[in-house]
């Protein structure tokens, strides 16, 4: 395995400081109990140079998970907003992923003690997260045979380090199973979303996707897609979706910042469509990244210039 490249600088607590001395103690209260909140951002290389997609609303979700998880955040909006532009400028960076992060630190040991809470934000260097062909050749996919959580018992809506083991559940069985990414079903037995990825499905040319409320993350990717097709004049339905529409579906698409828009060939070994990703799948994919090469307007104001 290639050794990790890491990159110079990190913002932690208010200030830059080398990679290497952005740590803390083993005995934190995020590394022993999961209480960590963070968002996952794209810096894009734009004709006009680098800009952040939505960051104004990722950082209204960073802050809206805190909130929910009772975690006063030690920095205010607009502090970690500008640290964002700054730990880019800091790595000369134009292009990168971001990933803002807060978490109680070092202090009382009992599950529900006050502790610090410190903030990190590191960037990085990243391509297509599911593989460099994905975009074009899409991937498959499996249901998985762990569901995601029921409601009322962990909040989908937070973006929040714990939930995330149960997206490490879906994502390490797809792949020892042999497929590039796995689906999950809520408690209901109805379709949620993928590891860490929304899901639409392509049904007579409208997409139809999974309403918030089955135990999945609102993501800002998600809402961008619909908003782009329905500015398009593309039909979008948010409803219950049974397990078998996943074989019914003409087309099929994982999206969200770290998958942007990755299409499905087959899932469980049945091929989706036409196994290549099909012509709504496409129209959403040049839609999307045509916000970063001047194709689509930016009618939302969603790129923030460096």
């Amino acid at each position: 395995m290639a050794e990790q490249k890491y990159p110079e600088w990190v913002w932690h607590n208010g200030k830059i400081v080398p990679w290497a001395d952005a740590t803390v103690h083993v005995m934190s209260h995020s590394l022993q109990y999961g209480s960590a909140v963070f968002e996952g951002i794209r810096c894009y290389k734009t004709p006009k140079g680098g800009a952040i997609f939505r960051l104004a609303a990722h950082m209204k979700r960073l802050y809206n998970s805190a909130r929910i998880y009772d975690m006063p955040l030690p920095f205010t909006i607009e502090q970690t907003t500008a640290a964002c532009h700054e730990i880019l400028k800091k790595n000369g960076f134009d292009q990168a992923y971001l990933r803002p992060c807060a978490f109680r630190g070092l202090g009382g040991f009992g599950i529900s003690a006050d502790t610090p809470v410190s903030m990190t934000i590191a960037g990085w260097p990243m391509g297509p997260y599911l593989g460099p062909e994905a975009l074009k050749q899409g991937i498959t996919a499996c249901v998985s045979s762990w569901q995601r959580f029921a409601p009322n018992t962990i909040p989908a809506g937070a973006k929040a380090a714990g939930n995330y083991l149960s997206g490490q559940l879906i994502a390490r069985e797809a792949r020892q199973r042999g497929f590039g990414e796995g689906i999950a079903l809520a408690s209901t037995g109805l379709i949620s979303e993928g590891a860490g990825e929304n899901v639409f499905l392509v049904i007579d040319g409208a997409l139809h996707t999974a309403p918030i409320s089955a135990a999945l993350l609102n993501g800002i990717t998600r809402d961008s897609i619909i908003t782009l097709a329905r500015d398009h004049g593309i039909t979008v339905v948010e409803r219950d979706l049974p397990r078998e529409y996943l074989y019914l579906a003409d087309e099929i698409f994982m999206c969200g910042t770290a998958a942007e828009v990755t299409p499905i060939r087959a899932i469980d070994n049945k091929q989706v469509g036409n196994g290549e990703g099909g012509p709504v799948t496409r129209k959403i994919q040049d839609l999307f990244f045509g916000l970063f090469d001047g194709r689509t307007e930016d009618k939302w104001g969603w790129l923030e210039a460096l």
